[in-house]
């Protein structure tokens, strides 16, 4: 039963999507009514068709939509080009028109519930003063199943094509979940004396040892079984989809456990967002509905990928341990010399506590400790060691020296 929830679900979604539809064309139409009588008359009914317009998740990817970017002094176009493509991800480079040469850098973004759009200002950020790729995921339930399995081994043989397309003497800075796979990619490369291997390795709020001051996460991933997951977690890919039948972790069921961690602050900011449409009040609104553009698009995770992390992470620990092994080769993090790495975690991380991070600093004994860096950053949560005000003034500049020094 629990197999065929997403089923369910779409099939929900698709009887629904008319009231959507109709919603959204009736709210067009009120739009026409000059400005000063729908605020008096029609700004409830507008904020309310706006809501029921908004009522459903979408699986497309919204657009990164990072027109131009400030290089010192002088501003860039930027164009979105994929240089290397699988079923399963692109490898997307932010190209600047006419821009000096900077330093190759691969942003690994994280395959858990949203698009790699979620790092949009990261992106933009680092782009000031580097040559930006980015893992750019596909969404499972569009892959048909004859394209294979995609594990937590194929996400790490991804992170070695991907950095091979780069070439020598590139970076690559890994967000959160994927730190694992880049540390073992980065490892692997070592080890085989690979020309691509990265110069620099920077990690983000990775839970490279969930076993330091677990979080409410880590304690939920070891309290049930891995058959519990299986059984629990994992749906097939509705027939209306092209890849149905896949099996997958629904990316609803991700953001509907992200939504209840702070339940209360996303039913007031919906609440706010109607207030502000009745009061005709559309920059404020406009904030609100362009975060939740992003959040609410949602992709799922491969059923192998999200059961291979939560056994070999989470449950077993099996990096620190020195356990881990890729495509049947133990992952030796001894093995990673001449190169930098980096660790950022966030005062007030939640999801990936002080410690889990920094863990790689030990397991790295082949660096040479003048190439460590490790910077905790005061006040922050988890998307604030990669997004916003602080991230942008005080973390970004020290990856952006760190970067430099390794190039």
């Amino acid at each position: 039963m629990m197999s065929m929830m997403y089923q369910a679900y779409q099939n929900h979604m698709d009887l629904t999507a008319p009231w959507r539809t109709g919603a959204a064309a009736a709210l067009k139409y009120l739009n026409l009514v000059p400005a000063g009588t729908s605020e008096k008359l029609f700004g409830r009914l507008a904020a309310a068709l706006e809501l029921i317009s908004r009522s459903a998740l979408t699986y497309h990817r919204p657009e990164f939509d990072i027109g131009k970017v400030m290089v010192g002094n002088s501003e860039h176009e930027v164009t979105e080009e994929v240089t290397f493509k699988t079923p399963f991800g692109s490898l997307l480079h932010f190209k600047k028109e006419n821009a000096p040469e900077q330093p190759r850098m691969l942003l690994v973004a994280p395959m858990s519930g949203h698009f790699a759009t979620l790092l949009r200002g990261t992106v933009k950020t680092l782009l000031q003063d580097h040559d930006v790729y980015i893992t750019d995921w596909h969404n499972p339930r569009d892959i048909p199943l004859d394209q294979g399995k995609f594990g937590l081994d194929e996400y790490t043989e991804h992170l070695i094509t991907f950095m091979n397309e780069l070439g020598p003497r590139s970076h690559m800075v890994a967000i959160c979940q994927p730190s694992v796979s880049a540390l073992a990619a980065a490892a692997i490369m070592s080890e085989d004396n690979h020309p691509a291997r990265p110069a620099s390795l920077t990690l983000m709020a990775g839970p490279i040892d969930t076993r330091i001051q677990p979080t409410k996460v880590n304690e939920f991933a070891k309290s049930k079984s891995l058959k519990w997951f299986e059984d629990n977690m994992i749906n097939y890919v509705p027939f209306q989809c092209k890849g149905a039948f896949r099996q997958v972790y629904p990316g609803f069921i991700q953001l509907t456990a992200f939504v209840s961690m702070n339940l209360e602050r996303h039913i007031k900011s919906h609440v706010d967002l109607a207030d502000h449409l009745a009061k005709g009040e559309i920059e404020k609104a406009e904030v609100i509905k362009t975060f939740y553009d992003e959040y609410f698009a949602v992709m799922d995770l491969p059923g192998e990928f999200y059961i291979d992390t939560i056994r070999d992470v989470f449950q077993e620990h099996l990096l620190p341990q020195g356990r881990l092994t890729y495509k049947g080769r133990t992952v030796n993090c001894a093995s990673i010399k001449r190169m930098g790495l980096m660790t950022v975690e966030g005062e007030k991380d939640d999801i990936c506590s002080i410690g889990q991070t920094l863990a790689a600093q030990d397991l790295c004994t082949g660096v040479r400790a003048y190439r460590k860096v490790h910077h905790m950053q005061a006040g922050v949560g988890h998307y604030g060691v990669f997004s916003g005000r602080r991230w942008n003034n005080e973390i970004y500049p020290l990856l952006r020296d760190f970067v430099h020094v390794n190039s």
